[in-house]
Order: structure tokens, then C-alpha cells, then sequence
């Protein structure tokens, strides 16, 4: 699942590759030992803007090596230019990407410099270290924050009620039932924006991998389903529990983002399953509320093991097309990335939307609760990547599903079962064993 402004508006970004550069081939090092690089990173203007600071206070550091920021296309078109860069010996000096499966796509111990013997590699957080290793290697070093799925919450509406936050699905029904009897909505949706009903089921993958952990690669090889897997299974239920008993906002068919975000922020609705990043629009559109709304984890069937489902950041990698005096450069950029000056020079750019992936990195005092709320999951080891860092198989369709589950016209399990079907067909894409 790609970060909501990329999931929610993937067709209008597919943009033309022609203002893209032609890679390493034009960055050039010049006779009095001056190394210019060039860093290659997605079209999204926040991601840009990052990548100026860097690249400045960078240079403010090591004034004989210089850094020129090109930008590509997101989504599909990206993707492409990704791999054709590499498979053609024309790749940056250095470039910004995803982790993960995608990164597995790339080829690295092929294509990329591992990176695992760099001193700052042993200061990642094991959750970001996972998304860009292979063959025990490490290849890339972080870009932004993590991104968490869960339940965001009106601290006001827990005050006034005197909730407490809940560990258990149990003990969240529970304070459903006396926020309902509030004249408050419980849980508000916005399948307006399909991409927003999957929480219930991706954000709950730190429960699923508690209870089976073995879950991520059987699933891979098809020797497990959602449908038949008890705790997989409980995502689907829990978007029907909701719809069943009445407890979403009136406009849940309806509401967009926008629309969500106000209920939440004002207290019209109390809790909200949804992406972290979407504190963005919450810090826009109102600015007065945003530290009366929390997070917690998705609630699952044992408290002992509740945790928060995270998705990890972005990676800047090295390709081996880069040699001699741009690959020392390009090492020390990647250990500027990777350090306490690095992560403040991201703040400098744009406030921090959750905690940074490096040991040492700390957060400004004012970033929103949520972040706050994020931090204290990471920091207790009560925390794990979700399915699609863990597994390249995930159904195109699952965002419809889950809206028709959610809105009460299919069955939960009905709704697995279909999804199970779903993702055999890009596994049988992919080319995946046991398909």
C-alpha cells in the first residue's frame, strides 16, 4: 500500500518521464578534486523539497562534493524508469525508492552497493533494516519517517467518557457501545476514498503475525489464506462487527478525506482506521484540534501481544554503475542520510509525520500526539512491518472489498474468500512458487 496521496490519486500520477534526467552519465568530478552527484527522487513536491535541504546542508558539510536533485515520475511510470536506469548502466549516483518488495524487484545483490559494513548500518531500527536487506545485507539508508495503520482517536471523547485505550477487540466494543449511547459516532469510514477501507485488514498484520508467525511466508507460497486463517480472517469480521451494529458515521458511503478528518478533529466521530499520514491534512485543514486526536493500535484478540502495524520509509540506494571518488561521496551522503544531522535536515523541509527509522534521531518537542503515540509503540518493541514489506503478494481489488464488506453487501468471510482469489493472480504474475 503506497502512502495514501500516492494510493488516493495514482492515475493522475502517472506523469511523462521526459523532464527526467539522463542519470549518472552528465555528473561529472572536476580537476580540483570536487565531486558533483546527482540524486534522483520521486516528482511529489514534499519529497523535493526534502531533497534540496539535504543536498544544501549536505554540501554545508562537505563543500567539495555537490548534489543536484532530478526528479521522476511516481507510480507505474517510475517504477519502469527504476528499472530500465539500472538494467541500462544509466542510474543516478544516488536515488530515492521504495523498500520492501520493490526493492527485492530491483536485484540488488545484482544491481545496487551494499552498504552493511558502513558503521551508521547498525544504528537502523530493525523494522527499516528488514525492507532493504538481502543475503544479509544491507543496501540502502532511510528516507522520511515511518507510517503507521491504526486507529486514530478524539481524545476529548475519550476524556469526557473516561475510556481508556483498548488492547483487546473486546474492550474496544465495549467503548464503542458507550460512545454510541454518547450521541457520538463510533467509527467513522470514508469509502468515498476506497483506499481508506483497508486499515481494519492491513493494520491489523502486527495481530496476525502475533498469532501466526509463520503467516507472511505461508502466504507466499499459498499454503495459508486469509479466509482460512482465524486471525487473518478477523480484519474482514471486524469491518462487518462495525457496519452490523450500527457504529459508523452516517456518511460513511460517502465521505472523502476531507469530510473524515473534520468528523474526527471536531468530535462528531470518535475514532478513525486509518494511515497515519493523514495527520498532513489534519495539520492543514484544522489546525486547532490536532493534538486532540491520538492513536492506538488496532485492537486483536490478546492484549499481551497488541501491537502497531508500520510501514516503512522510503531508501536512498547507490547503484554499482557508481565507482571511484562518486562512490566515497555518494557512501557519505547515504551516512549523512543515516544520522541525527540528516534527520533534522528532514524536519528542516517538513514536519516530521512519524518517528525517524535511526538510533540517535530524536523528534521535536511540538510534532502532533500521534507522533508522540507512534514513538511509545516503537520505543516498547511493540511493533512490526506490514504484510507487504514481508510479502510481494497483494490483490489489486482489496480496497472494493473491504468498502463492500464494510458496507454490509457481502460477508466477511465471503470477502476473504474473494480475496484469496484476488491475489492468486498476481502471484501467477509473479511467477511464484507453490501458484
Amino acid at each position: 500500500m503506497r502512502k495514501p496521496q500516492i494510493v488516493a490519486l495514482s492515475a493522475a500520477l502517472v506523469l511523462a518521464v521526459g523532464g527526467c534526467s539522463a542519470g549518472s552519465l552528465g555528473s561529472t568530478d572536476d580537476s580540483k578534486g570536487k565531486v558533483s552527484l546527482t540524486l534522483l527522487v520521486d516528482n511529489a513536491e514534499q519529497t523535493v523539497a526534502t531533497g534540496n535541504q539535504l543536498a544544501k546542508d549536505f554540501t554545508a558539510k562537505n563543500p567539495d562534493i555537490t548534489i543536484k536533485v532530478e526528479t521522476r515520475p511516481q507510480g507505474t511510470d517510475g517504477d519502469n524508469l527504476i528499472k530500465t536506469r539500472l538494467a541500462t548502466g544509466t542510474m543516478d549516483d544516488l536515488f530515492e525508492y521504495n523498500t520492501g518488495s520493490l526493492f527485492q524487484a530491483m536485484a540488488p545483490e545484482k544491481n545496487l552497493v551494499a552498504l552493511g559494513d558502513q558503521s551508521w548500518a547498525g544504528s537502523l531500527d530493525k523494522n527499516f533494516s528488514s525492507t532493504v536487506t538481502s543475503n544479509n545485507q544491507v543496501y540502502a539508508a532511510p528516507w522520511g519517517e515511518f507510517m503507521a495503520g491504526g486507529i486514530l482517536y478524539n481524545r476529548k471523547v475519550y476524556d469526557k467518557l473516561g475510556l481508556q485505550v483498548p488492547k483487546t477487540w473486546t474492550d474496544f466494543m465495549a467503548n464503542n457501545a458507550r460512545i454510541k449511547a454518547s450521541g457520538v459516532a463510533p467509527v467513522i469510514q470514508s469509502y468515498g476514498e476506497t483506499w481508506t477501507s483497508q486499515l481494519f485488514v492491513l493494520g491489523d498484520f502486527h495481530n496476525v503475525a502475533a498469532a501466526s508467525p509463520s503467516f507472511a511466508a505461508d502466504y507466499t507460497a499459498d499454503k495459508a489464506k486469509y479466509a482460512t486463517t482465524p486471525a487473518a480472517l478477523a480484519g474482514f469480521q471486524h469491518l462487518q462487527q462495525v457496519h452490523d451494529q450500527g457504529l459508523l458515521n452516517k456518511d460513511f458511503a460517502s465521505a472523502k478525506l476531507p469530510d473524515a478528518v473534520r468528523e474526527l478533529a471536531t468530535g462528531s466521530g470518535a475514532q478513525w482506521p486509518i494511515l497515519t499520514s493523514v495527520i498532513s491534512e489534519l495539520a492543514a485543514d484544522e489546525p486547532d484540534h490536532l493534538n486532540d486526536v491520538g492513536l492506538f493500535a488496532i485492537p486483536g484478540a490478546d492484549a499481551t501481544s497488541n501491537g502497531l502495524t508500520l510501514w516503512s520509509p522510503a531508501g536512498v540506494y547507490i547503484p554499482k554503475s557508481v565507482t571511484g571518488a562518486k562512490l566515497d561521496a555518494a557512501k557519505k551522503f547515504t551516512a549523512f542520510l543515516a544520522s541525527p544531522d540528516g534527520c533534522n535536515s528532514q524536519v528542516a523541509a517538513s514536519a516530521p509525520t512519524g518517528p525517524f527509522p535511526v538510533k540517535g534521531c530524536t523528534l521535536p518537542a511540538s510534532v502532533p500526539q500521534v507522533v508522540k503515540d507512534m514513538q511509545t509503540y516503537i520505543d516498547a518493541g511493540n511493533s512490526s512491518l506490514a504484510l507487504e514489506f514481508l510479502s510481494p503478494v497483494k490483490g489489486p481489488s482489496l480496497e472494493q472489498i473491504c468498502v463492500e464488506v464494510g458496507s454490509g453487501i457481502r460477508a466477511a468471510s465471503a470477502g476473504a474468500a474473494l480475496y484469496d482469489e484476488d491475489v492468486k493472480k498476481q502471484a501467477q504474475q509473479l511467477g511464484l512458487a507453490g501458484w
